[in-house]
């Protein structure tokens, strides 16, 4: 069909502008792929060649600096600080045998820590670097560096260590850090992989280790390009990681540095508590250790002396050690009674040295007895068998319950290694441990704190700052995170008659202020310092009749381990508590000798802030205490020094 001009000329018109567009788009996708193969050729091409088949990219862990630890004041107590450190990298050395003895030659390397790098050489690939000496000074720096090319593989590197200024003083509080062990790996489900990087060290003990969260912080990550071996060819690209938190204890450094000194070489421990606020400002334990020695691993021979004392220096006696708490357990009873109506301030019982109970008979400890006393008096002088007498009429159940109220048989939420709960037994405790009944013995036991009755240092604190304000005061050791405070545990009011508070409060003050009084030769007679007290003596042995009718062996004259543990709880200024403490020393002999006069002086040392006037002692005391404190501070001077080494 033949078609006219117009018609023909249309149709070219039409195929023209299909052309051009079609034309048009296959340029347009020409021109993209063009750009994009230059760019992948051209622009990527050296992202691209480290993604070759014989090289790839690998992601490296950077270790964060482990957050530091301070006192209440901002004095540190546990940095880090630069550490210079031998390497090798075994697949560079060639005859490691040979390397190693020329490298004895200018550095001393400990055979212990040698030994731990040629185990992990055996382990690791040998393209890996193995730390070979640690902490070692410049000068063996550079001596390495100057004879680096005859030590091949051999280099020296910069780190951070944990050190530990203040030494022992802190040991039982801050604990230590130490490599990650196999053991370490097994205790945790699903491992943060720093912990698997050579030599990495946490937190093992103490707050070290029971705040491990907050101090190791988060890993930062490089991108290094690592051959078919695995070895690395260079580093790409790093992203710093985050720094752990930094944390302020409560603690005050000089007045925890005082009190380890005073308790000096016994098996002792002591707490310092604020009663307004719960801060813990000295948790001593002695004797102590230095924790410098576990950051790299402590050797063999140091950590069988310290496992085989007898006075058990690794143990934190402040928190996990529980002991009968003694007298210092009377004011519990006492509240019990007073709470349930069973005994006024007035009424007396007569002591005639003992009393008989279903058969048995309970001694007093004066044989004599102490004839009528009232609740005051029998707190003043201690009296058992006041104490066996109102136990009977309000039982068991009834002094469990007041215990608990005041902080006994409770775990305490202080982040320190295996803080204790105590024991504040009741009838059903009896039976469901033992499967025995309670008997009438038991109370009496339990009535001055014998028997199952069982307290740390840190509960009689809490029990006596309890006692002196008459809140719900509880224990605080971390002052702030990061800066940012904690709250505080001022506690709400006890659920107790202040009128019975303030009965038992006189008792208290009687023990350390009256001529009678058991503590009256380790009282303070600055009227505006004078504290309040009780003490306390909990056998460890039973004393046969025999041996009562025979005398009783003194406690001097006992193989130390069978010997009564002493222990001494007060608060300060009795007018006004500003702050608890609690000393037991273990089989130190009677309360009012041995823990007594220790808690005397820290109360003093908290309570001035430093080295107290000689006028708040008796004059009888201040010869002895003028040298006493002179040793002190000659100790302290030492440990001082001591302490700029290390810096």
């Amino acid at each position: 069909m033949r078609r006219n001009p117009r018609e023909l000329s249309g149709l070219w018109r039409k195929t023209s502008r299909r052309a051009l567009l079609l034309g048009g788009a296959q340029v347009a996708f020409a021109g993209v792929l063009g750009w994009r193969m230059v760019n992948l050729q051209v622009e990527q091409a050296d992202q691209f060649r480290l993604l070759a088949e014989e090289n790839r990219i690998n992601i490296r862990l950077i270790p964060p600096a482990r957050g530091e630890l301070y006192d209440r004041n901002g004095k540190v107590i546990a940095q880090n600080v630069p550490s210079y450190r031998i390497v090798m990298v075994p697949e560079d050395v060639g005859d490691v045998d040979a390397v190693i003895q020329r490298l004895q030659l200018l550095v001393r390397i400990d055979p212990e820590d040698l030994e731990r790098g040629l185990e992990e050489m055996r382990r690791s690939p040998p393209f890996l670097p193995i730390t070979l000496a640690e902490q070692v000074s410049w000068e063996a720096v550079s001596r390495v560096s100057v004879n680096a090319p005859a030590l091949p593989g051999v280099t020296a590197e910069v780190g951070l260590t944990r050190v530990y200024p203040r030494g022992p003083d802190f040991a039982h509080v801050a604990g230590y850090v130490g490599p990650v062990s196999d053991y370490d790996l097994n205790q945790l489900q699903d491992p943060d992989p720093l912990l698997r990087i050579p030599r990495f060290q946490i937190g093992k003990v103490g707050l070290e280790a029971k705040r491990e969260d907050l101090l190791r912080g988060k890993a930062g990550a490089k991108r290094v390009e690592v051959n078919a071996t695995g070895r690395v060819m260079r580093e790409l690209d790093r992203t710093e990681g985050r720094p752990g938190a930094d944390v302020q204890l409560t603690v005050d450094a000089d007045l925890q540095s005082y009190v380890q000194a005073r308790l000096g070489s016994e098996s002792a421990s002591a707490i310092v508590m604020d009663c307004e606020t719960g801060d813990l400002l000295a948790i001593a334990s002695s004797p102590i250790f230095d924790p410098n020695t576990f950051v790299r691993g402590i050797s063999v021979a140091d950590y069988r002396a310290l496992t085989e004392d007898p006075y058990r220096p690794l143990a934190s006696k402040s928190v996990q050690g529980i002991y009968p708490p003694g007298s210092t357990f009377k004011m519990i009873t006492a509240m019990a009674a007073l709470e349930n109506g069973l005994i006024t301030a007035d009424e007396t019982v007569y002591c005639p040295g003992h009393m008989d109970l279903s058969g048995r008979r309970f001694h007093c400890w004066r044989r004599g007895g102490h004839g009528n006393v009232d609740l005051q008096n029998a707190l003043k002088q201690s009296c058992d068998v006041y104490f066996y007498d109102i136990a009977q009429r309000v039982g068991m159940d009834k002094i469990s319950v007041m215990a608990k109220k005041f902080g006994l048989g409770v775990k305490h939420d202080v982040p320190m290694s295996a803080v204790a709960k105590g024991l504040a037994p009741d009838r059903a405790w009896k039976q469901r441990v033992r499967g025995e009944d309670w008997l009438v013995g038991d109370t009496a036991n339990a009535a001055i704190g014998q028997g199952f009755v069982l307290a740390s240092p840190l509960q009689l604190s809490v029990m006596t700052a309890r006692l002196a304000t008459g809140r719900s005061v509880s224990p605080r050791l971390i002052k702030s995170i990061d800066g940012i405070e904690e709250p505080r545990q001022n506690g709400e009011p006890l659920d107790v008659d202040e009128n019975h508070l303030r009965m038992v409060r006189r008792g208290m003050y009687a023990v350390s202020n009256d001529r009678r009084g058991t503590a009256y030769g380790s009282r303070v007679i600055a009227d505006e310092y004078r504290l309040a007290g009780k003490t306390g003596t909990s056998q460890v042995r039973n004393i046969t009749e025999t041996e009562r009718r025979s005398g009783v062996v003194r406690n001097e004259d006992l193989p130390w381990e069978r010997r009564d543990h002493a222990l001494f709880v007060n608060y300060a200024p009795a007018d006004a508590p500003k702050i608890a403490v609690s000393v037991v020393v273990e089989h130190g002999g009677g309360g009012s000798t041995a823990a007594a006069p220790i808690a005397r002086d820290i109360t003093l040392q908290a309570l001035f802030g430093d080295t107290p006037p000689l006028s708040a002692y008796p004059a009888k005391d201040r010869s002895r205490i003028e040298a006493q404190q002179d040793r002190l501070r000659r100790e302290q001077e030492d440990r001082d020094r001591q302490e700029r080494d290390r810096a």
